[in-house]
């Protein structure tokens, strides 16, 4: 098993998570306003509370 730093990959692909999320709400809920990257940090947060620091993966899901 491979391990990743799961807040740390969100971290590097904050950009395209945070507009996948946008998307994803919008798409749920189309007549609600909102702070995207508001409902971002709040996702990462919750990230880290509910995954450990260092996530076990397959190792099939990491290519060095």
């Amino acid at each position: 098993m491979a391990k990743v730093k799961i807040e740390d990959v969100i971290d590097h692909l904050d950009t395209e998570i945070r507009r996948a999320l946008e998307e994803t709400i919008k798409s749920h809920f189309p007549n609600q306003n909102f702070n995207a990257r508001e409902v971002f940090r709040t996702f990462v947060r919750m990230v880290g509370r509910k995954c450990s620091t260092w996530e076990n993966v397959p190792d099939h899901y990491v290519e060095l």
